[in-house]
Formats: C-alpha cells, structure tokens, sequence
C-alpha cells in the first residue's frame, strides 16, 4: 500500500479478525478465562499423576518429590495430547481445541515445539492483538472454541 511503512497494522475490531475467524462463538479466538482454566486442569492432572505414582509405587517416592516432575509430567501429556486430541485435555474440557494457522493437522513438531516454550513461562507474559501467545506464534497455532 502506498505511504504505508513497515509494521504500520490498522488495529483489529477483535482478536482473531485478521486470522480470518469470527468474532464470537465456535472458531473464535479462545479467551484468556478458557486458556487460565485449561493450563490449571493440565497441571492439577500432572500433579495427581505424580502423587498418585508416589502412592502407588513406593520406589518412584523419590521421583515424585521432585520438583521438576509435575513439569516434565505437565509437558508430556501436552506433547501426547495435542496432536491425538487436537489440545490438551485441560483444553478440550474446557471447549477448546489447536489448530494450525494453516490447517489440516497439527502434528508432532508443532506440539513439541509449543510446549517447550510453554514450560518457559515467558509466552504466556508475551501476547498478540489476536491473544496469541508466543509459544503459539513460533509454532504457528492458534487455540480456538470448539
């Protein structure tokens, strides 16, 4: 377009319009409240996996203590879970599912490479005008109602 520079973006009516997806309702952009509420159920779930292998195999006490399992757990289920239900079970839970910004299937690098960022705490502090987090920027996803 003539006179327009580098980065200059008519803002957006609402989050997901240049996606291309409606405003409202099943395809919309997933809100923050059903993003928040996903990532607790993901995490309560690797928590009781944890504790309840630490009470079910005595030997695995020592592991389940460890701080680092409820993430490496939380990251598994995330890895397993996106490309076979099209989300977290937090996600499809809560009405929610991933897909990639150039659709068909999501696949199992998109899945890895998100989750690692995710356990980086820092996407979810780094958002777009879409409510695109950056794990789902660099992984080219965007978590959707439906």
């Amino acid at each position: 377009m003539p006179g327009q520079t580098f980065g200059d973006l008519a803002p957006s009516e609402y989050p997901g319009e240049r996606l291309g997806l409606p405003r409202e309702g099943h395809g919309s952009i997933a809100r923050f409240g059903r993003r928040l509420l996903g990532v607790i159920i993901d995490w309560a779930i690797a928590s009781v996996i944890v504790s309840g292998a630490g009470v079910a195999l005595p030997s695995l006490t020592a592991v389940a203590q460890n701080p680092a399992t409820i993430p490496v757990v939380f990251a598994l289920l995330q890895i397993l879970f996106i490309p076979t239900i099209g989300g977290s079970v937090g996600h499809r839970l809560c009405g929610m599912r991933l897909v990639p910004i150039v659709g068909g299937y999501i696949g199992l690098w998109r899945a890895i490479v998100r989750t690692l960022l995710l356990c980086l705490i820092l996407p979810l502090l780094v958002w777009d005008s879409d409510q695109r987090g950056f794990h789902d920027k660099i992984a080219a996803t965007v978590l959707i109602r439906g």
